[in-house]
């Protein structure tokens, strides 16, 4: 289809509020077609599998259709799918099943661009099994230390551990070059994805990941949690898992309990829609407004991040001179304006850069932003 976004907002019952939705980054709204098929799935199927009825065996269909929608866009296998309640949830799982193959001494990369979603979990198996954990560094500009990574690399080095893109300031990573150096190493290679899910493409194939994670909910779907595993690692594994569940399809031993299953019809509404506009339109729309808030920042305002759309995503970490991000964001929502304040549990990054314990303002654009409500913001920022 062609990229109308007047159409495309007519699809989003949450946008009629007239409320500028530049919270994308904490969790964006969701098209009619994902609110729809979830009632529909607890109309019409909502039972648990395995049953002779029809509605159970509608939702062993569901659940076969998720699987098979996760691996096609993220260009993997169904069996090398795991489904979760969330991604924090699901790699504190993982990454306690991955432990079970490591030695005192044995040491984990992260870097400070992280979410904590992707540190603390390292951090919890570091203590309790005498691992060591290493930071890469980011540059002032917030770009990653790749000569750093290279040199904290060692023959005892298990994981590195990254973000496809800051979810705190829109960088991007070069994750190609992130995984060579970690296969070079003998590293596995465990990417978070879910700031970047919106944004673009994820081919875990052609990145060459051993693990990647990320959630519906940031992609315009409800609150789930997906992660990718190559099979052969998660066939090496031991899964925390009750004993009557099914080992096969291998992904499903890391499916702890009974799936949210009105969730998985969701994230299939989610997936379609997105596949339905394209994403070479979407990152041409997102680059189109990114541009035009940089080009607008009022001097007042600080930028912490690359200054260009180049190497990025739309997701903005900023400060109003003489403002907490806190009074900003609220003097922001009196104009009907929904930004975000705070570290975003990008607590790493946010201390490097000093700008702790009260963070910054983060405004971040999806494909249902207008370029009216980008000038509305640039508008209200420079009145405050």
């Amino acid at each position: 289809m062609s990229f109308d976004v007047d159409a495309i907002r007519a699809r989003f019952p949450a946008l009629s509020s007239g409320i500028a939705c530049f919270d994308g980054p904490g969790g964006t709204q969701c098209p009619d077609s994902v609110i729809e098929t979830i009632a529909g799935y607890l109309r019409d199927s909502n039972a648990n599998l395995g049953g002779a009825f029809e509605a159970s065996r509608r939702s062993d269909e569901l659940v076969e259709r998720a699987h098979d929608t996760a691996a096609r866009f993220l260009h993997c296998r169904p069996e090398e799918i795991a489904f979760g309640p969330n991604m924090t949830t699901l790699n504190f799982a993982l990454t306690r099943a991955l432990t079970r193959t490591l030695q005192a001494g044995d040491e984990i990369l992260v870097t400070r661009l992280d979410h904590d979603a992707n540190v603390s979990p390292w951090l919890e198996i570091a203590a309790d099994r005498d691992l060591r954990v290493g930071f890469v560094e980011i540059g002032d500009d917030t770009s990653l230390d790749l000569a750093d990574l290279e040199r904290k690399l060692s023959d005892r080095t298990r994981v590195v551990a990254f973000p496809l893109a800051s979810n705190a300031f829109g960088t991007l990573t070069d994750a190609a070059q992130i995984v060579d150096l970690a296969h070079a190493a003998g590293a596995l290679a465990w990417a978070d994805a879910v700031h970047f899910a919106p944004h673009g493409p994820i081919d875990v194939t052609a990145l060459g990941v051993d693990v990647l994670l990320c959630s519906p909910y940031k992609f315009f779907g409800p609150h789930l949690g997906i992660a990718f595993g190559r099979e052969e690692l998660l066939r090496s594994w031991r899964p925390y898992k009750v004993r009557p569940a099914a080992d096969e399809p291998v992904g499903r031993r890391f499916e702890t309990g009974t799936l949210a299953h009105e969730l998985l019809a969701g994230f299939v509404a989610a997936v379609e829609h997105v596949e339905e506009l394209g994403w070479d339109a979407i990152r041409a729309h997102e680059r189109g407004l990114g541009q035009r808030f940089l080009e607008g920042l009022p001097d007042r305002c600080t930028l912490f991040g690359l200054p260009t759309m180049d190497g990025r995503v739309p997701t903005f970490a900023f400060r109003v001179e003489g403002e907490t991000p806190r009074a900003t964001a609220e003097r922001l929502a009196e104009r009907g304006i929904a930004v975000w304040d705070g570290d975003y549990y990008a607590v790493e990054g946010m201390e490097r850069l000093g700008l702790q314990p009260d963070g910054a303002v983060r405004a971040g654009f999806v494909h249902y932003n207008t370029p009216g409500e980008v000038d509305r913001l640039l508008a209200a920022l420079a009145e405050i």
